[in-house]
């Protein structure tokens, strides 16, 4: 039997992940310097780093990345933070993934299916000259 996650621990994951969301680079880099796992997960399965990536904030995405945050890692949907860049179009965000090691075609739907559904030839070069 699993005991009731602490309170206190939720409420210090809800914050991290807000700090994500909102982009607020140097206090979530502060908070994974202290021991925060760079890949903390959601319930969902989106990363800190997901979530920095799919609200468009690129220093966020490189604290990060410089911290060992898995740029492929894919949620529980089988998406990952380059597929969700290339949706909302950072393209800021999108150089700084493939150079922490993100797959273009990880995932499903890939960052490669995802710049074909929307059209965006520039990026499948990009992707192509990886």
């Amino acid at each position: 039997m699993s005991e009731a996650p602490d309170p206190e621990v939720i409420e210090l994951a809800t914050k991290v992940f807000d700090l994500a969301r909102t982009g607020e680079a140097a206090t979530l880099a502060a908070y994974v310097d202290a021991g925060v796992p760079a890949d903390l997960t959601n319930d969902r399965g989106d990363s800190l780093l997901m979530l920095a990536a799919y609200h468009g904030h690129p220093a966020a995405v490189e604290a990060l990345l410089a911290r060992g945050a898995d740029a492929g890692r894919v949620n529980d949907r089988g998406q990952t933070p380059l597929a969700g860049a290339v949706f909302k179009g950072e393209d800021e965000i999108i150089r700084a993934l493939l150079a922490g090691g993100a797959d273009p075609a990880g995932g499903n739907p890939s960052a490669v299916d995802t710049a074909r559904m929307f059209g965006k030839t520039h990026l499948l070069e990009l992707f192509g000259a990886r």
